[in-house]
């Protein structure tokens, strides 16, 4: 099976795969942020939008460069949304990384 956008969040969020208590609010966290990346220009021409483990990474991209910096800029988003730091430094800099990574991925697409 290829590799399931809400599992790899979940993942990087140190969330059991098992564990199903937020998969709802998670959904709404990356769905936010691939509508951010479908405006950016990234994805498929409608946005994609998840319901649940079954929908994967190549849904969104095929292209390699992209995808990491997409996993990167919606694992980003979510845990600004779902699980923010109390640090107001790390916040800063996980904004400065999403600014950064949008800037990079509308570079990316514009090359295309």
């Amino acid at each position: 099976m290829e590799e399931s956008i809400l599992l790899t969040i979940k993942d990087m969020l140190g969330i059991e795969p098992g564990y199903k208590h937020f998969d709802q609010t998670l959904i709404v966290f990356i769905n936010m942020a691939l509508n951010v990346l479908n405006q950016l220009g990234v994805g498929p021409d409608e946005t994609l939008e998840i319901i649940d483990e079954n929908d994967i990474w190549s849904d969104l991209t095929d292209d390699d460069t992209n995808l990491a910096m997409c996993k990167q800029f919606i694992f980003l988003k979510v845990k600004l949304g779902f699980d923010p730091p109390l640090n107001s430094s790390l916040i800063q800099m996980y904004e400065r990384q999403l600014n950064e990574l949008a800037w990079r991925l509308n570079v990316e697409v514009d090359h295309e």
